[in-house]
């Protein structure tokens, strides 16, 4: 049987659900479909947030040749093919663009992704690449200065989830709206938001919930929580896991590794999953560990990277190493105070230019108009040496963003930055 969340593909720009950073009605992105002046493009972000469905509708509303291949099955002989037949079709007398859609595009090695180069200069096909990876770093750069147009696509919002489940149970044809299903009361916020912003995950398992459900039975959060192996408690009251995520972070502010563990496991147990947990961890480290261990948000970023990689069970032994590390930190939130307060000054006040011997000189002319003259290269002097950075009327008044403390290491970056000051 076909999955059901193959089936509920949307087939147009109008049905699309997410991604409103980049596709909305007159956005470029749309208009340029519209419009059908739609070039080349590479979609980068995880999975099931829309990145065929969108390369699909794309060459739908191009009314030109699709042609689909997933870079783990197919190589450089199945490519040579396609672009041999779109370059029939292209310089034949149809004159037809095909669109070439490569699925898992970072999985090609350079010289099986450098096969595109020609084909992509010449107009023969548009390109449209899809990869979970960062394209900047699993991309080669001959492709990337060529197509340009890179959109990052994001894990959907629950509201968005949630609406693409109520679609599916509407329709007739291609969903369950002929089941009539029955839900219990915040059944399908729990199921959206247990997806993690990916729409298969979702639309699959209540595909597999209504096949299996029985006949006239009512589908609860309990349900869901089977359907998906895993706890609903957390999700069940929508305000405990708001509770339970600040408890843990206040407990770490306050140096409590024993109450922060408590919240960690609550969380773990109630159905957290990693990305949540993990995020918030990561925030604490800048938030409110900070300069008083620097090395905080690199030891947890990597034990958040681990935990994903691991999957629970053995996560949360990496989410542990993680809660107990910033509990027991030295803690500081200078570094965020400062900007807070450099923010506020922008919001609330007018300040001066960049001083002229900051600016860019590298480029011809920029002598003339004084940029970059007088500028003392500090490597120059031994590594410091005093000269005025901040804007002219910030510095008139002595403006001071950041004040370190003297929790931790942040005490020698003060002592540092104290005999600067002394320094003629």
């Amino acid at each position: 049987m076909v999955p059901l969340s193959t089936r509920m593909r949307p087939d147009s720009l109008e049905e699309f659900a997410g991604q409103k950073h980049f596709m909305y009605k007159g956005s470029l992105l749309y208009n340029s479909i519209k419009n059908k002046t739609f070039d080349s493009a590479i979609f980068f972000g995880p999975s099931g947030t829309g990145k065929t469905t969108l390369a699909r509708i794309i060459a739908k509303e191009m009314n030109a040749n699709f042609r689909e291949i997933n870079a783990t099955t197919a190589g450089t002989k199945e490519l040579k093919e396609i672009i041999e037949s779109a370059g029939n079709a292209f310089f034949g007398l149809q004159n037809e663009t095909t669109y070439v859609y490569v699925d898992e595009f970072h999985r090609w090695n350079k010289l099986q992704q450098d096969s595109l180069l020609k084909a992509i200069e010449e107009g023969v096909i548009r390109f449209i690449g899809s990869t979970t990876e960062n394209p900047y770093f699993a991309v080669n750069n001959a492709i990337i200065s060529r197509v340009r147009h890179i959109y990052e696509f994001k894990r959907l919002e629950t509201d968005d989830i949630i609406s693409i489940l109520n679609s599916c149970l509407e329709n007739r044809e291609k969903g369950l709206g002929a089941l009539k299903l029955e839900f219990e009361d915040d059944a399908l916020r729990v199921l959206a938001e247990m997806s993690a912003g990916d729409a298969r995950v979702a639309l699959d398992t209540l595909g597999f919930i209504a096949e299996n459900a029985g006949e006239g039975r009512k589908i609860t959060t309990a349900l869901i929580g089977e359907a998906m192996q895993r706890q609903t408690l957390f999700y069940d009251r929508s305000e405990d896991k708001y509770n339970l995520l600040s408890a843990l972070q206040k407990s770490v502010r306050g140096s409590d590794p024993d109450a922060a563990v408590h919240y960690l496991a609550r969380l773990i147990d109630g159905g957290a999953d990693i990305q949540m947990i993990g995020r918030r961890l990561m925030v604490m480290a800048s938030e409110d560990i900070g300069m008083a261990y620097p090395s905080a948000i690199s030891i947890v970023t990597s034990c958040v990277q681990a935990a994903l990689m691991t999957g629970y069970p053995e996560a949360q032994i990496n989410l542990a190493h993680a809660t107990v590390l910033l509990a027991s930190c030295p803690k500081s939130n200078a570094a965020n105070e400062a900007l807070v307060s450099a923010m506020h000054d922008l919001k609330t006040r007018k300040t001066d230019d960049v001083p002229d011997h900051l600016k860019d000189s590298h480029y011809s002319g920029a002598a003339k108009r004084g940029h970059g003259i007088g500028y003392k290269y500090p490597h120059s002097y031994g590594g410091y040496v005093k000269q005025q950075y901040l804007p002219d009327d910030l510095y008139r008044e002595g403006t001071n963003y950041y004040r370190p403390t003297e929790n931790g290491s942040e005490a020698a970056f003060k002592k540092f930055l104290e005999g600067l000051k002394k320094m003629k």
